[in-house]
């Protein structure tokens, strides 16, 4: 086994016992990078960086100052502004931006002796689910279809962390999750992705996307190594009003197994027209898994489910136009050139239509169009009040003793670059069918690889959570792994 294979738990049991070092650890990832150019996942290699962090690390671990993350080597998706190093959110507007400071979240991780291996690629802005709306070009997953030699989608808008997690390009990578961003790329590459309470990590140094709806988690190869990424990542923040002042648990101690007695809810409203049988198969795969473990599965409805898709395609954009109208060509990122005789107005429409690519345009459209004055009300509010009826149908079946709800992550499994691409963006927004309520109610949800297609690609199963109860979801995730028993790995073609 080659160190970049290793999962966080093997690797931080082998770097306190000496069996390697950091630098060792931190050479194998970097070399993994350099070979997996085809896949386009890691867009910003840090390599200098990484071996510094990784000498620090490796005096850490000498004098006995080791924590969990010591020398672990990471991918950081290109939405966290890290100090000196470029994070443009994979647009062109913000071409040459290197921050002068350091996200909440990636200080965190560098504090607790992580390793970053560099900047992994995303969709333009989080917007998107199969990474094609990048600057820099499409991430190609390490998965295929058999011997298809077809370039299949990683998933969005963490693709590039979850193909470079899935490839061992990294041990693990911080996702970002809007409306399905980490759990969807998750189940299509076969590893697990927590997308955590609102409010648990802080958003503060990430480029905001939907400001109610952003929330920053761990992206791993098992559920043991989100428990332990979880723990470093979280915790209050008081640059972030929205950040939570609730104690960060130690997860990763609260993944016993045993979920005896507890109670799983199975919504109804989750089995959806033309559900591919083997997605539907799947989902009743998992209920027997959860019921052979001594859950109690009990069928439970979420009545304003089907309302959750518009309403977040309404409540999205239009903070997605307040956030992104500070890049205006003027403070810093691109600035258009600009004709003898133009003004400021010309510099805004100008540098916007050359640095934003057209999805984001197309949101930033729609967002402007429903907070117009004639419309705030016919769309705005009303999709606010549908946010609300959603959240307290989670809170009523959570108060009826419900503990975790099973559902699937993704409507299919992963689909070709360029296949969903049509006329109609309403097609792609279905792939976030089953994870946006999540986002709507700020819960926490998990992905966890569960089983393959026909065609040998991951397949994954959802689990909902109570809100801050990331221990109990996360242990009801672990057992769900446990009797699921996923090991494929994609087969190295590039």
């Amino acid at each position: 086994m080659t160190l970049n294979t290793l999962t966080i738990a093997a690797a931080r049991d082998g770097l306190r016992a000496g069996e390697f070092t950091a630098a060792e650890l931190t050479d194998a990832c970097l070399s993994a990078v350099d070979a997996a150019r085809a896949l386009n996942a890691v867009v910003h290699p840090t390599p200098d960086l990484a071996r510094a962090q990784a000498a620090a690390a490796d005096a850490r671990l000498k004098a006995g100052d080791a924590p969990d993350l010591c020398g672990i080597p990471l991918g950081i998706k290109d939405l966290f502004c890290t100090e000196g190093v470029p994070s443009q959110a994979a647009s062109n507007i913000l071409t040459g931006f290197r921050p002068e400071y350091e996200s909440t979240v990636t200080r965190q991780l560098f504090d607790a002796g992580a390793v970053m291996v560099g900047k992994l690629n995303m969709d333009e802005f989080a917007m998107g689910s199969s990474n094609e709306t990048s600057a820099y070009g499409n991430v190609v997953s390490p998965w295929r279809r058999g011997n298809d030699t077809t370039a299949l989608t990683p998933g969005g808008s963490s693709g590039g962390s979850a193909a470079a997690v899935s490839a061992d390009l990294c041990l693990a990578a911080t996702g970002t999750d809007t409306g399905g961003s980490i759990r969807q790329p998750a189940a299509f590459t076969g590893i697990v992705g927590l997308k955590p309470t609102y409010g648990r990590c802080s958003r503060w140094g990430i480029i905001a996307f939907a400001s109610s709806l952003d929330q920053a988690g761990p992206m791993a190869k098992t559920v043991r190594d989100t428990a332990i990424l979880m723990r470093a990542m979280a915790g209050h923040d008081p640059r972030d009003s929205t950040s939570a002042d609730i104690p960060v648990p130690d997860y990763e101690s609260m993944l016993t197994g045993d979920i005896r007695g507890r109670v799983i809810g199975i919504p109804r409203e989750y089995r959806m027209d033309g559900m591919p049988a083997e997605i539907e198969a799947l989902w009743a795969e998992g209920r027997r898994m959860l019921a052979d473990a001594g859950a109690v599965i009990r069928d439970i409805s979420l009545p304003h489910t089907k309302y959750a898709l518009p309403a977040y395609y309404v409540i999205a954009p239009a903070e997605a136009s307040s956030n992104l109208a500070r890049y205006d060509g003027v403070r810093y990122g691109h600035r258009a050139a600009l004709s003898q005789g133009d003004g400021i107005v010309d510099l805004y429409e100008k540098t916007r239509a050359e640095g934003f690519g057209p999805e984001v345009r197309r949101r930033i459209m729609v967002g402007t169009y429903v907070l117009s004055a004639g419309f705030y009300d016919a769309f705005y509010n009303r999709a606010r009040k549908v946010r609300t009826l959603i959240k307290r149908d989670f809170e009523t079946v959570f108060a009826e003793g419900v503990d975790a709800i099973l559902t699937p992550a993704t409507p299919s499994a992963a689909f070709g670059l360029g296949e969903m691409a049509s006329a109609d963006p309403v097609q792609m927004y279905l792939n976030d069918v089953f994870t946006v309520t999540v986002n709507l109610a700020g819960l926490p949800g998990i992905s966890v690889p569960a089983g393959l297609d026909p065609q040998g690609l991951p397949l994954g199963l959802q689990l909902i959570g109570r809100p801050w109860a990331e221990g109990e979801l996360l242990n009801t995730a672990h057992a769900l792994e446990r009797a699921a028993g996923f090991v494929a790995k994609p087969a190295r073609w590039w």
